[in-house]
């Protein structure tokens, strides 16, 4: 098979929230969209299944039916954000993970797992064991572990939305840039 045609079958589908559904601005101003712009000569097909609000519960419900429709070559996870906000059991949002991961590699699926944060004040013993729980499935499924994407863009004002959560517009070219240099090692090694 041709290097051209393997490129034409390469298929990323996100799985994420709102950091990924360009929360609070236009779809095409959202890092996804403007990923796919970049890529538009790669024969990358990104498909965005990414839900403002989405829990790993949801995502969990929502992926089978995406890997039959899709049949995707990569699955980026970018999830768990709503779940540690809503104070969701970590058990069971590692869990949900688990079970992402193991559907995704059943399905011939290459996952590369987004590391997410969340604020401090939920405390040392839940953060800790919610930031754990990225670096425990990725070893045990030998997963791809990406930095948080919003790790040194959260602590400037300047560039996220009024709610202090959300990337705004700007921000979101830089994240789209990151992601594109990163992602393009994975996708095209």
């Amino acid at each position: 098979m041709s290097d051209q045609l393997l490129a034409k079958e390469t298929k990323l589908l996100i799985l994420g929230d709102s950091l990924s559904a360009a929360y609070g601005l236009k779809q095409e101003q959202g890092w996804v969209s403007l990923l796919q712009d970049a890529w538009k000569d790669q024969d990358v097909n990104i498909i965005n299944a990414a839900i403002s609000g989405e829990t790993t519960d949801g995502a969990l419900a929502r992926l089978p039916r995406l890997l039959e429709q899709h049949s995707p070559t990569h699955i980026f996870v970018e999830l768990g954000g709503n779940d540690g906000l809503q104070g969701h059991p970590v058990s069971k949002m590692r869990a949900n993970l688990e079970k992402i991961i193991q559907l995704s590699q059943q399905n011939k699926a290459k996952v590369i797992l987004q590391q997410m944060q969340i604020p401090t004040n939920y405390g040392t013993r839940y953060t800790q064991m919610f930031s754990h729980s990225y670096t425990l499935l990725s070893q045990k499924y030998a997963v791809i572990l990406l930095p948080f994407f919003l790790e040194t863009i959260a602590l400037d004002k300047s560039l996220m939305q009024n709610d202090g959560i959300h990337p705004n517009a700007t921000a979101q070219v830089l994240i789209a840039k990151q992601m594109q240099n990163t992602l393009a090692k994975i996708i095209f090694p």
